[in-house]
């Protein structure tokens, strides 16, 4: 671990150093032979997660912060999380919150505002507590702002605690603070891919990249055109189209990766850190322009700065705030636009070590580079990294141990981390821009109908039945799946995309409910029918909340006359009661709908009619014909809709 910034509480992990600042990368001894799972930084502590999930911490202390007893200066094990294998981590001004394997979420520090979800009346905790509250839903995703805190659960549920002050909870304006984790009703539906929470502004950023703010946006951090805080989340329209993958905030400013590789910023930008050669603020989204030309993989933001990392140069790139040496660059001063930060950095090129090709050494600035350059014409004639082929004549090459391979950087507060392996040991740096599917959303696809398909009938374990359960109680997991990924296509999802793969949706479906499988029919037709369907509300947050529309008549279980009243029916009220507007929408996606996969559902609802028109044959007791009545005018509602939108 490479560490850099702010070390006057010992926030660095490098121990009792002289230095309260540290101008550029320092290697931490701590970290020898250490792989590291993830970092959080507080304003003047640090968690760090290790690939065992154990949790170390260090730095100040004075409100319970560390999760144990005294401050440290090196990383100190929090002996309270000994028993759970914790995946990810996020801190805020002085609270932190530990997600495990299991999706429980711990919380200690400060509570002053509610923000460790705890509901208790003791200003901090200085020990680690399960937030009880959240214990029956599945977590993947944690992020901490400076005094309220976010969740993501895998059915796409947000949940939001702490301080609403300027609205960061996204509860209305009404909300002082939560002590309790709220769900934010508004945005459910959604299929979301990311939470993130800066000083009192946060975001959720959705699968086909749009995103949603709300919070304070005295700087213009919201994106949003202006610098009026935002009590609800509101849609930041003019990134929609630019294919943002990944988002992370500072105190007042907000920086979004694009899956190109491209990196906008906005907010606050006094001490330079939007990277746009100013230090004025910017409402609106912006494109760095220095980093265009440059394939960005990874971005951080700290308190008041911003890094980049390079995966071609194998350099990280910062620019911001430098006084307390945050931005490596081996000075105080602030930098308005990328610049190297230093240390010789090794780029990872696929092979490790390369072929003949010869090693790819690329300079930091001011790097002096003729040995190194020797060294390398040298290495392209022997096939070998040079300090092999140095050592094989019996010499030393003593520079071997001062070359990176970056695997993550990580700021927040004002320190920097990077991960790194020596290039004799590197692997590929992780990309942000491909999403690690344990902190991801349930959705139907191939790998997961597999899983459940591998099952014995009759025989998948509760977790699996819970699994399946989620996945189809919940409309924001079926809004996220069966996307169109081939070209990027669910990237264009809009009033006239639908971003679905409606191919993808009939052969998912098909593949999993089928006579062999009884059980999973069964679960998925009682999720629907008990879960799904009852929820649905007239109002939607967004287009990417009316997938589930389109694809769910794909499913085999509505075509079922044994479920027409229980699934089908309820369905089609719902699709009849739609607002007007999200209805409009529906129905440009109809009709652009190819032929076949168009007359599926108006198929389906001419058998519900057919089958409602049989029952009346029959005979209809006279206490059941009130709700017969009602089944059939929204069958035949539903049918006059799609006759409309095909004219």
């Amino acid at each position: 671990m490479l560490c850099w910034g702010n070390a006057s509480f010992g926030q660095l992990g490098l121990g009792g150093i002289d230095e309260e600042i540290v101008l550029e990368p320092r290697k931490s001894d701590f970290f020898i032979n250490k792989k590291v799972r993830d970092v959080g930084c507080g304003l003047r502590h640090t968690v760090f997660v290790l690939d065992d999930g154990t949790v170390y911490t260090c730095g100040c202390n004075d409100l319970g912060q560390l999760g144990h007893e005294k401050s440290r200066k090196k990383p100190e094990q929090v002996a309270a999380l000994d028993a759970q294998n914790i995946v990810a981590v996020s801190c805020g001004e002085a609270h932190t919150l530990a997600l495990n394997d299991k999706g429980q979420v711990y919380a200690w520090g400060l509570d002053s505002d509610g923000q460790l979800g705890l509901l208790g009346s003791e200003e901090c905790i200085r020990v680690p507590r399960n937030i009880k509250s959240l214990s029956d839903i599945q977590i993947v995703q944690v992020a901490c702002g400076y005094y309220h805190s976010l969740a993501l659960s895998k059915a796409s549920e947000v949940f939001c605690w702490g301080q609403n002050k300027y609205g960061q909870l996204g509860l209305g304006l009404d909300c002082k603070k939560q002590a309790s984790p709220q769900l934010i009703k508004s945005l459910l539906g959604i299929p979301f891919m990311q939470v993130a929470a800066g000083g009192a502004h946060s975001f959720v950023l959705t699968l086909s990249g749009a995103i949603f703010g709300w919070g304070r946006n005295k700087f213009g951090q919201l994106g949003l055109n202006d610098e009026n805080d935002r009590y609800v989340p509101n849609l930041l329209k003019s990134l929609r189209s630019q294919k943002i993958v990944y988002i992370c905030c500072g105190e007042d400013h907000t920086a979004a990766l694009t899956k190109e590789g491209g990196v906008f910023t906005f907010g606050a930008g006094g001490y330079g850190q939007l990277g746009h050669n100013s230090t004025s603020h910017e409402i609106n989204p912006r494109k760095v322009f220095e980093l265009m030309g440059s394939i960005v993989t990874q971005i951080a933001c700290g308190r008041q700065h911003t890094s980049a990392f390079v995966p071609s140069s194998g350099r990280i790139y910062s620019f911001g705030l430098g006084g307390n040496g945050q931005l490596g660059t081996g000075s105080t001063s602030n930098r308005k636009s990328p610049f190297t930060v230093k240390g010789n950095w090794f780029s990872y090129n696929g092979q490790c070590p390369p072929d003949t090709g010869g090693i790819q050494v690329k300079k930091a600035a001011g790097y002096r580079s003729t040995e190194v350059e020797r060294q390398r014409i040298f290495s392209s004639q022997n096939s070998r990294w040079p300090w092999e082929a140095q050592r094989s004549q019996g010499k030393k090459y003593k520079d071997c141990e001062e070359y990176f391979c970056v695997k993550r950087i990580f700021s927040g507060g004002d320190q920097s981390f990077s991960h790194y392996s020596s290039p004799q040991n590197c692997g590929p740096p992780d990309d942000f821009r491909c999403s690690d599917p344990s902190k991801q959303i349930w959705t139907v696809n191939e790998a997961l109908v597999q899983k459940w398909l591998s099952y014995p009938s009759g025989r998948f374990p509760v977790e699996i039945a819970n699994e399946i359960d989620g996945t189809f109680s919940s409309s924001g997991c079926l809004n996220g799946s069966f996307l169109a990924i081939s070209n990027d296509d669910h990237y264009r999802t809009g009033t006239r995309f639908s971003g679905v793969d409606m191919n993808a949706a009939r052969l998912l479906f098909h593949k999993l409910i089928q006579p062999d499988h009884p059980q999973i029919s069964q679960q998925v037709a009682a999720s629907l029918e008990k879960n799904l369907i009852p929820k649905l509300t007239s109002s939607l947050p967004d287009v990417e909340a009316l997938r589930f529309y389109l694809t769910l008549p794909e499913c085999p279980l509505m075509s079922d006359s044994n479920n027409f009243t229980t699934i089908a029916i309820p369905f089609g009220t719902a699709l009849v009661n739609l607002e007007k507007a999200p209805l409009k929408v529906l129905e440009n996606w109809w009709s652009i709908l190819e032929p076949p996969l168009f007359l599926k559902i108006v198929e389906l609802f001419k058998e519900v009619v057919v089958h409602l028109l049989k029952l009346y044959k029959i005979g209809i007791p006279p206490s059941e014909r009130r709700i017969f009545n009602s089944f059939l005018h929204t069958a035949l509602k539903v049918l006059e809709i799609l006759h409309r939108c095909k004219k």
